[in-house]
């Protein structure tokens, strides 16, 4: 039954094409590998621990066959930066915005044993190559926003606090970072992780990130609620007061910041006791949220009032998608 589903949800889904001619045969765009190998056949990613399929980060771009904006939204999985749930937080969701008629690209990006600052580098090297091209894919460079999960949240929040500031310590004015970054639009973060401080901090993704003994100026450097400015983009946050996972201090305190920042900001908090759902089209009181952020989305002016409606509630996606490989891959089960 669940690979019934997973395969009506995959046809429903709009076959698109990336920079690449050819589709995988489960209709999931071929993958756009972020860092392509040189004439030698190395991994050109940069501190990369080897040349598998594990090394090389990704994205898939899911391009509507008709528009209803031009605005497109890089989609980031989360998964503790230990896995990446591609499935139901991201290919799903490229469905869901798909259906309204934005273009959508989902991340693949390194994950452990690859520790800061590889995954936001893949974050912000996604961002410059939609944004370079923008023309083929059919979208509005200006308007590129971000939507993370979890430890996706912590990406995107990062990409949209800290681009164009040093990722690493150790750049200096004379030793800038490779590669400009360019500052998403606006950003959507569900559930996320956006402290590297504890005890606020989700203790798995710190870990993972920044291993079992960060200094505190790496932490609190990685600490996004203390990263807003008056130039942080507008901002749609979702979470549940329960959290067992990941504590809602996280969103209060980046929503604060916001608000400190006079950031246009909205806040979501559900009285219920969920992590990692998704969509939660299988949790009734949760699945009203996709339709707050669509009206979000609407009132911002990313997308038309009149763009085709967003699909109804649905079961999720199996958090790993059989067949596909890369740094994010893991047997689907947490």
């Amino acid at each position: 039954m669940k690979v019934c589903a997973l395969a009506v949800l995959l046809l429903a889904m709009i076959p698109l094409l990336s920079l690449h001619a050819q589709q995988l045969p489960s209709g999931i765009p071929h993958p756009v590998y972020l860092w392509p190998a040189g004439p030698d056949g190395k991994n050109a990613a940069p501190g990369a621990l080897g040349n598998g399929e594990a090394d090389k980060p990704r994205m898939y771009a899911f391009l509507p066959q008709k528009r209803s904006t031009s605005t497109a939204v890089l989609v980031i999985p989360g998964g503790g930066y230990q896995h990446v749930a591609i499935g139901h937080e991201g290919v799903q969701i490229a469905g869901w915005l798909n259906t309204q008629g934005i273009a959508a690209f989902v991340l693949d990006y390194r994950v452990a044993p690859y520790r800061y600052p590889a995954p936001i580098e893949d974050g912000e090297q996604a961002l410059f190559l939609i944004r370079q091209h923008a023309a083929e894919y059919g979208v509005n460079p200006e308007s590129i926003g971000v939507w993370g999960f979890s430890a996706g949240g912590h990406l995107a929040s990062t990409l949209g606090t800290q681009c164009g500031k040093p990722l690493n310590l150790l750049y200096t004015e004379s030793h800038p970072p490779p590669r400009p970054c360019w500052r998403p639009a606006f950003m959507i973060l569900a559930y996320p992780v956006i402290s590297m401080e504890l005890p606020e901090a989700h203790a798995g993704s710190r870990m993972e990130l920044l291993g079992p003994d960060p200094s505190p100026a790496l932490a609190h450097k990685l600490s996004n609620q203390f990263n807003v400015t008056d130039t942080t983009p507008p901002t749609f946050l979702f979470a549940t007061e329960k959290d067992p996972t990941v504590p809602i201090a996280n969103s209060l305190d980046f929503y604060r910041a916001l608000v400190d920042h006079h950031v246009p900001a909205e806040l979501h908090v559900y009285d219920y006791a969920n992590h990692g759902c998704g969509l939660c089209g299988s949790i009734q009181p949760l699945s009203t949220w996709p339709m707050l952020l669509r009206h979000w989305l609407v009132q911002r002016g990313w997308i038309p009032p009149d763009a085709p409606p967003p699909p109804p509630p649905q079961p999720n996606l199996p958090a790993w998608i059989e067949g596909l490989t890369g740094p994010g891959q893991f047997d689907g089960h947490w």
